[in-house]
């Protein structure tokens, strides 16, 4: 079932790095690629002409809180989330899975499925497979993602080994369910930071077969070496046909490795979350511009980025709306933040292209070590 949609373009000489071309029913997509995330059929404080203009190409939209506001169903009837929200790029997804693991005594797990409270009003749900893959095929993304069950980073290996099996049940579930045409499947591989556990999951995973496969379970609260360790356990396994997904990682570092490592898709809530509270990202490093450093600093946010903050716009005047409370400051932080993100993808593209990935991840960490001493 894997890899029709999905095409490896060009492998970096050096290392394990990969472009690639993803077709979905809504345009096509170059790999290795960042999403940000549109939780509530928005992504916050960003139009669709903005994330268009910030060099977005997919997004991604979340299944548990769209059931719950404003449902599913009527998303459904007013045309699919893509003219309900006017983006007209390709759109994934999640299955709802790790907002319920997110929930901890608001839920409670069984095989059949997860009832679970809501945070809006408290009233009582039953999350199922079936009922995740219903959802999202209302919602009418391109890609969709298997219900799963997500276990803490320090969860007992007893719990692990549980876990994973009924994740890889729920996975035959999902795909015994799901008819619409052209929505593409991905399966979710768990077994928490433990290399065998991976291992077995991703065969159980790949042996029902989907059309991409994601590792579900990261940066839920591990060291990076545990991360980098499981990103570096299971790339080798992974089929090559088939685009690989890791799920909610987010700082550029991380990125950076996981490209080394072979992987083509990520997602995580950081570069949005962090600019509506005043973090911004830039090629010097991390900058906090609440800091009363920034005054009366009259540059540009970043020297060395083209996006139009960055262009038009003095870090004083950032200082001043977000200090201020301007809802600018959100607009204008968020783009930035995501420009940068979306360009440093486009920069690792380019680098795999010319083989030279690896002296991009040693120059990209030696930066990182020059800031971080700064």
């Amino acid at each position: 079932m894997s890899g029709s949609n999905f095409s490896v373009t060009h492998r970096d000489a050096s290392c394990r790095a990969r472009t690639g071309s993803l077709k979905t029913p809504h345009g096509l997509i170059e790999t290795p690629i960042f999403m940000p995330v549109g939780t509530n059929a928005t992504v916050k404080a960003m139009k669709p002409e903005d994330l268009l203009a910030a060099q977005a190409r997919i997004i991604l939209a979340n299944t548990y809180h769209l059931y719950l506001r404003p449902g599913h169903e009527l998303v459904e009837r007013l045309g699919g989330l893509h003219r309900f929200m006017n983006w007209q790029g390709p759109i994934l997804t999640d299955s709802g899975g790790f907002q319920v693991f997110s929930l901890g005594e608001l839920r409670k797990i069984s095989e059949e499925g997860v009832k679970f409270q809501s945070h809006l009003d408290g009233s009582y749900h039953f999350l199922t497979p079936e009922l995740s893959i219903r959802i999202q095929e209302a919602l009418g993304a391109d890609i969709i993602m298997c219900f799963d069950e997500c276990p803490a980073a320090d969860a007992d290996y007893g719990y692990v080994v549980k876990s994973l099996e009924m994740t890889t049940r729920w996975a035959q579930r999902c795909k015994d369910v799901h008819r619409r045409e052209g929505q593409q499947l991905f399966g979710i591989i768990q077994g928490g930071m433990h290399h065998e556990l991976r291992a077995r999951s991703l065969a159980d995973i790949c042996s029902i077969g989907f059309d991409g496969y994601a590792l579900g379970g990261l940066s839920v609260g591990e060291e990076k070496e545990q991360m980098y360790g499981v990103m570096e356990c299971c790339s080798p396994m992974m089929p090559e046909d088939a685009p690989r997904y890791i799920m909610g990682i987010g700082a550029p570092e991380d990125l950076v490795e996981a490209v080394w490592n072979g992987y083509d898709m990520f997602d995580c809530v950081m570069p949005t979350r962090n600019a509506r509270n005043g973090m911004l990202f830039t090629s010097q490093g991390r900058i906090n511009i609440k800091a009363k450093r920034y005054e009366e600093d009259d540059g540009p946010l970043d020297p060395q980025c083209g996006c139009m903050v960055c262009r038009n716009y003095s870090r004083a005047y950032l200082r001043h709306l977000y200090r201020a409370g301007e809802i600018l400051a959100s607009n204008l932080n968020t783009y930035h933040n995501l420009y940068f993100y979306l360009d440093l993808m486009a920069r690792m593209r380019a680098a795999i292209r010319e083989d030279c990935f690896g002296e991009f991840r040693r120059q990209f960490k030696q930066c990182l070590i020059s800031n971080n001493m700064a």
